[in-house]
């Protein structure tokens, strides 16, 4: 039987997701759909199934016979980062940071809002957002009772959604490259790539609508669904997180920390970290425009369209360490606690690092499947061009759930997008690639086996599936909203109307969630201190 391109190939994702939902064992989960469709692959052979997992992993580090430089280097980041982090705290500079920041930002609101202007801050890559602001982000929420749960979501619904609508991101870059394809494929010469990206940035409804929630759910500290426990217990005990959750996550380990601790301790090296990363991103992208066969004029949008992303974050995040170890050597608590600091972020990051090689492993078994292909073959069959922006972004949506991957979903549904549009309606190409965008990242969000979900819970220090519980219902606001705004557009091929739809949609959404969120018996600003 023929299992790819088939509705079977749906069986890895679906198994896997179902199984994180009802047991909330991400590595167990992972490991049954891995399983699952590598049996598929080979007709249920039991040594070829293992023999091709084997492969699969092999290929996470050696492939084509050299080093698999972006898996290698985006897993040493996170390993880099975990020993920064543990010795910024080692030296007393995530206490101090948070102590600083009690005195002037007064209210848990202030703590979020502040997140969340952070996170469209850096907006140069999402990994190294949610990272980089999980670290700087977490004293303060900790102290003001903001659960990590909270935080994650904070990180994640700033990160794909910034990049996705920024032209400078290596997000950006890459979309914008595939749009540069299509045009030259359909023969399109009355704009440039960038200039559709640019003018794409309005259609992208569910970017828009999920950045704005964020600063409502921010400012009215709208809690509601799995969240609404998490931030009731946070508030009431102070436990951002619960113990046996923390050791999980490899915080379970406590050393002790130097009660000299500044500010600064925290501050510089994650200045050094950012300045550092963004400086050796434009450098790598100089480097490689100036070796493409064909010449290339250096611009901001060819740097970043070039740029090496893993090994910026990788050279970054070692002078972000050596930073962080230059402010801890004056604290004098010698060469052991320095070692066990290290060993204790390496641990603190096991979790992680495990969970996305399951994750990764399973993305090669479902496109092996041709689980993403089967998904997009369903787009064309009897389809109402009125409703083509709509379903779209529901497929999209789907096939980046099912896969936890939104650029594997841009590759494959934007020229899909594009060529139904070329060959019926010209004037709905933009839209239609735009709802791509937006059912890609809203699938992204959702997905358990993600590794923007998955880094997102980790730069918070949140429990994995706690995250993907508790940010869903908020992306399922924003998607129902923006779905209803493609649905306009279709049906009057106008953004506008489109837009404003989904602005009335939004308005009553929020009406009825601030009603919801209001049953909270407590006070969440009787707790700013």
């Amino acid at each position: 039987m023929e299992f790819e391109n088939s509705i079977y190939s749906l069986i890895p994702p679906v198994l896997a997701i179902l199984m994180v939902v009802l047991t909330r064992r991400v590595l167990v989960s992972l490991g049954a759909g891995i399983l699952a469709g590598a049996l598929l692959l080979h007709d249920f052979s039991i040594v070829a199934t293992l023999k091709e997992i084997g492969t699969i992993v092999k290929g996470h580090f050696i492939s084509d016979g050299a080093l698999n430089e972006w898996n290698v280097y985006i897993l040493l980041f996170l390993l880099i980062l975990g020993m920064m982090t543990s010795i910024i705290s080692l030296a007393g500079g995530s206490r101090a940071f948070g102590e600083w920041a009690i005195s002037r930002v007064k209210t848990r609101r202030g703590a979020q809002l502040l997140t969340v202007v952070f996170g469209l801050v850096i907006f140069i890559d999402d990994y190294f957002n949610s990272l980089a602001v999980g670290n700087v982000s977490r004293p303060i929420t900790d102290r003001h009772r903001i659960s990590r749960a909270k935080l994650a979501y904070y990180l994640d619904s700033t990160a794909a959604p910034v990049c996705v609508i920024s032209p400078v991101s290596s997000w950006g870059a890459y979309i914008i490259g595939i749009i540069g394809t299509i045009f030259a494929t359909h023969e399109i010469t009355n704009m440039s790539a960038f200039s559709a990206f640019i003018q794409m940035i309005p259609m992208n409804f569910y970017a828009v609508f999920a950045l704005v929630l964020v600063f409502f759910v921010a400012y009215f500290q709208l809690d509601f669904g799995p969240m609404k426990k998490h931030e009731e217990i946070a508030l009431a005990t102070g436990e951002v997180i619960s113990a046996d959750k923390k050791a999980a996550i490899g915080e379970g380990i406590k050393l002790e920390e130097s009660d000299k601790g500044k500010v600064g301790d925290l501050v510089w090296p994650i200045v050094i970290l950012i300045v550092s990363t963004v400086g050796f991103m434009i450098y790598t992208g100089i480097q490689n425009v100036k070796g493409l066969e064909e010449p290339t004029a250096i611009t901001l949008l060819s740097i970043f369209e070039n740029t090496d992303v893993p090994k910026s974050l990788v050279y970054g995040g070692l002078l972000g360490l050596a930073s962080a170890i230059l402010f801890f050597l004056p604290k004098k608590m010698g060469a052991a606690s320095l070692g066990k600091g290290l060993g204790r972020g390496i641990q603190s990051m096991i979790g992680a690092v495990t969970i996305l090689l399951f994750a990764w492993t399973i993305i090669s078994i479902i496109d092996s499947l041709g689980t993403g292909t089967y998904l997009a073959g369903l787009v064309d069959q009897h389809m109402n061009l009125a409703y083509l922006p709509f379903v779209l972004f529901i497929l999209s949506g789907l096939m980046a759930f099912a896969t936890g991957t939104s650029w594997g979903t841009f590759g494959v549904m934007l020229p899909i997008a594009a060529e139904i549009s070329a060959s019926t309606n010209i004037e709905l190409m933009l839209p239609v690639l735009a709802a791509v965008l937006a059912g890609s990242v809203f699938g992204d969000h959702c997905s358990p086996i993600s590794d923007t979900t998955i880094l997102s819970s980790t730069g918070a220090g949140s429990h994995h599936i706690d995250h993907v519980m508790t940010q869903l219902p908020y992306s399922l606001v924003a998607a129902g909203v923006s779905a209803v705004g493609y649905l306009a557009l279709g049906l009057t091929e106008s953004v506008w109307i489109g837009l404003l739809a989904s602005a009335v949609i939004f308005i009553l959404a929020l009406f009825i969630i601030k009603k919801v969120s209001s049953n909270n018996s407590m006070s969440n600003e009787s707790f700013n201190a």
